[in-house]
């Protein structure tokens, strides 16, 4: 059975998670909070929607198989590279730096949307009436 996209999910996850965890261990010991948003976009879109689709993709490899699946991939470690460093940039850097994050904040989180517009797509197909179980008994 193929788990590479399921791997890369679960493994971008993990990556994910010690990054949210540094940035929220960091803003602790500085007493900076100001980058809280981004923290806790980083744990929930980076660490744990990105666990659950590698989750979902191991429990049904099947629906990992195709362009939909690598473009869902693709659409959502793209969205989330661009809209963690642009939000950040918004709040945290000055004026020189406002015409990227606002370009950011249109294109990231449009993406991760996209991400996950197709995974509903990948999720609905996967598990409709004409799906074929994975596990069968």
């Amino acid at each position: 059975m193929d788990h590479r996209l399921s791997n890369r999910f679960l493994r971008l996850a993990v990556l994910f998670a010690l990054i949210g965890m540094g940035l929220g261990y960091w803003m602790g010991a500085t007493e900076q909070f100001a980058a809280a948003p981004v923290h806790a976009h980083i744990n929930l879109l980076g660490w744990v929607s990105m666990a659950l689709y590698g989750l979902f993709y191991r429990v049904q490899p099947g629906a990992a198989q195709g362009w939909l699946p690598a473009l869902h991939f693709w659409v959502a470690v793209v969205g989330l590279l661009i809209f963690m460093p642009a939000l950040a940039a918004k709040l945290l850097s000055g004026p020189d730096l406002q015409a990227f994050a606002n370009t950011g904040l249109v294109v990231g989180p449009s993406l991760t949307l996209l991400s996950m517009v197709l995974f509903v797509g990948i999720v609905f197909r996967a598990t409709g009436p004409r799906a074929v179980d994975p596990h069968p008994q």
